[in-house]
């Protein structure tokens, strides 16, 4: 009896650190993912143990991993803590001066380089109170997940194929070059097919387990092989080693332009007609109605367009069959 009447003590704060807990295993991932302290949420998780009567988090070789009791009750929290979300944008008007929300948003670290500073003058301007965090994608990182979990807000993708059961918009398009260092035996002249194909090539990582961009499944395609000698997890490794060795990297002319103001590089337009890379917005069912989140993403989409200076994709045009306004 003492037991039930413990949870009435249970309040929203407590269920947002217990789902925090329970997804992350990890006090200080959770508490950097509440934007507290993390002595904050170890007090929490104290007094969570107390109401449930169960450790709910216990230590592993790898850290911490949830109870049977903990697993059991993430599925009944991330219930709860939608339905508290839809009550409150019912009751409560989104004002983005005055939000003090953490966006969380993923895209390609080449993006990241080139927009991270727009992003953050922008909301420091019309969101003064909130925080953005730029994630990196990695082959271990689930975004797929971590939009239907509400880790992330939005993911910036050019991926061929994207996923099915994500909400998609169009942003742009841009078209591949050959970035390389000025003193590369090809830079400066036209290049041929052969060229290209027999020159020694910097890749990056792909960033999930079979996952290939543009130029792969292009090259795949044609049945032409490039000469790869050495593959980067960061984008902004690219221009250090490009300027050490006579290397090519392929990439979308924005990057290449971004990197060329930096260092001592150019890049030539490509022999091979490659398709162009599509990028685009997704998100998930969960936060498609909710109105800061909606905000947050008319908001990117309208700092890309303007960074960029590139038309956005027509609607429709790109993926008529997914294609859908960020205000739907």
């Amino acid at each position: 009896m003492a037991l039930s009447c413990s949870w009435e003590s249970i309040d929203v704060h407590l269920l947002r650190v217990l789902h925090a807990l329970l997804t992350e295993c990890s006090v200080s991932n959770a508490a950097r993912r509440l934007n507290q302290s993390q002595p904050a949420v170890s007090t929490a998780l104290r007094r969570l143990r107390d109401i449930t009567g169960d450790q709910l988090l216990v230590r592993s070789r790898n850290g911490m991993t949830p109870t049977e009791r903990g697993l059991s009750l993430l599925e009944p929290v991330k219930i709860a803590l939608a339905q508290i979300e839809a009550i409150g944008l019912q009751q409560v008007r989104f004002d983005p001066m005055k939000t003090r929300r953490v966006f969380n948003i993923a895209t390609p670290d080449y993006l990241n380089a080139i927009l991270i500073g727009n992003i953050v003058a922008h909301l420091r301007q019309h969101a003064p109170n909130s925080q953005v965090v730029l994630h990196s994608f990695g082959p271990e990182f689930d975004y797929a997940k971590a939009l239907e979990s509400g880790e992330l807000d939005i993911v910036i993708g050019n991926w061929p194929q994207p996923p099915e059961h994500l909400r998609l918009a169009p942003l742009f398009e841009d078209d591949v070059v050959c970035l390389m260092r000025k003193r590369h035996p090809l830079a400066g002249k036209p290049m041929s097919q052969d060229d290209y194909l027999n020159a020694d090539h910097l890749v990056p990582t792909p960033y999930a387990v079979g996952q290939r961009g543009v130029i792969d499944l292009q090259l795949a395609r044609e049945r032409l092989k490039r000469n790869v000698v050495a593959s980067v997890p960061y984008f902004n490794l690219v221009p250090y080693v490009l300027q050490q060795a006579d290397l090519i990297f392929s990439a979308p002319r924005i990057f290449a332009e971004h990197c060329c103001t930096f260092g001592d590089l150019c890049y030539a337009e490509s022999p091979l007609e490659f398709p162009r890379m599509r990028f685009y917005l997704l998100w998930h069912d969960r936060s498609h109605h909710s109105e800061e989140c909606r905000w947050f993403r008319e908001q990117i989409m309208e700092i890309i367009r303007q960074r960029i200076k590139l038309q956005p994709t027509p609607q429709g045009q790109a993926y008529p069959e997914r294609a859908a306004a960020v205000c739907a």
